[in-house]
């Protein structure tokens, strides 16, 4: 099945959580190329939040009845807990659909490998969201590397910490490792990813985790460190319990740093009911800006705008293209995901 280039993208989201109520159904119904038409959610108060927000879209109790409709449909975003997502990754693909899969892709990498298979004999676009490769402060790292200003970079650090002292959603209170728990899963995903793109493969050197929180049923405290084949080391953070929060980037290179404090907008300004379309949207206030140079010669150097819609604008181009048959990337290869779960298997390994 290929996308009619002369009609929107008929898309499903699964899951009105964080990932699809903030993330995917605000850069969904923003972008014309598609058309918001169904959303899966079993909760009350999430179901009467959706008919509210997207009154044209159908709301459905599962993810089972998105597959029923997949003859009306082209795409489906799966914003589901990460046990789900390869099951119900397959599926959609079998049922002919083109699939989005939040991350982390899956919870064991050979099951981000067979789907990738998958798709490719059944001619299906399988993409994944890494929404963070479109960050403000990302786009203005990877600026700061193509430009060669801080010399040769020989280490990264990098870091997500946030003030979380309990464990509030009802899956992540019961999701053990094996279920895709745990914040290396969560927000180690995003870290990992990020650093790969931007200095190459990798091998996990060292790794420490731990579960701090009470009842914490999967990690909450983790410190990865990779050794790049570029000669590059980094640095990878993240804690849910971080009373105080280090710096979001630093880098070291031989003409100088960069130190990045602060956590990209994007996030909370969807999340308050701001919308993709916005004039200030993906703009962070200057007093965030980062400081680059050496010390006694430092200067603001400001983020870039935010761009989570990009995502959305690559993947529209690759399905009105031709879908699986076009030349076009897609917004993530796939083949990316897995070999960051790959990471996370080898962290695992160590730690």
């Amino acid at each position: 099945m290929t996308v009619d280039a002369t009609r929107p993208i008929r898309t499903a989201v699964a899951g009105f959580g964080l990932s699809g109520s903030v993330f995917h159904t605000p850069l969904i119904a923003a972008n014309p190329a598609f058309s918001l038409d169904t959303i899966a959610t079993s909760d009350a108060g999430r179901t009467a939040s959706a008919a509210a927000r997207y009154p044209s879209a159908r709301i459905v109790d599962t993810p089972a009845e998105i597959l029923e409709l997949a003859g009306s449909l082209d795409l489906l975003v799966l914003g589901t807990p990460p046990a789900t997502h390869y099951p119900l990754a397959k599926a959609a693909l079998q049922a002919g659909l083109d699939v989005v899969v939040d991350k982390p892709f899956t919870v064991r990498s050979d099951q981000g490998a067979e789907l990738i298979g998958l798709a490719a004999r059944l001619g299906r676009v399988l993409t994944v969201f890494q929404n963070r490769r479109w960050d403000g402060d990302f786009l203005t790292v990877r600026g700061l590397l193509d430009s060669g200003v801080l010399g040769p970079v020989t280490r990264y650090e990098s870091s997500f910490e946030r003030w979380s002292p309990e464990v509030t959603k009802a899956w992540k209170a019961a999701a053990g490792t094996d279920d895709g728990g745990g914040v290396l899963f969560d927000l180690g995903t995003h870290l990992l990813d990020q650093a790969v793109q931007l200095f190459g493969p990798a091998a996990v050197v060292y790794a420490e985790l731990a579960a701090r929180r009470p009842g914490a049923p999967a990690d909450d405290d983790v410190f990865v460190a990779l050794r790049h084949e570029s000669g590059v080391t980094s640095h990878l953070s993240m804690n849910l319990l971080c009373a105080q929060q280090g710096p979001r980037f630093r880098l070291l290179g031989s003409e100088g740093g960069f130190t990045k404090h602060g956590v990209d907008p994007q996030e909370p300004y969807l999340a308050a009911g701001g919308g993709p379309l916005d004039a200030d949207y993906g703009v962070e206030d200057r007093e965030w800006a980062g400081l680059l140079g050496r010390d006694g010669h430092l200067e603001r150097l400001p983020n870039e705008r935010g761009a989570y819609p990009e995502f959305y604008r690559i993947l529209a181009e690759k399905l009105h293209d031709g879908g699986a048959s076009s030349a076009l990337p897609v917004p993530v290869n796939p083949d990316d995901a897995v070999e960051v779960l790959k990471l996370i298997e080898q962290a695992r390994a160590l730690a």
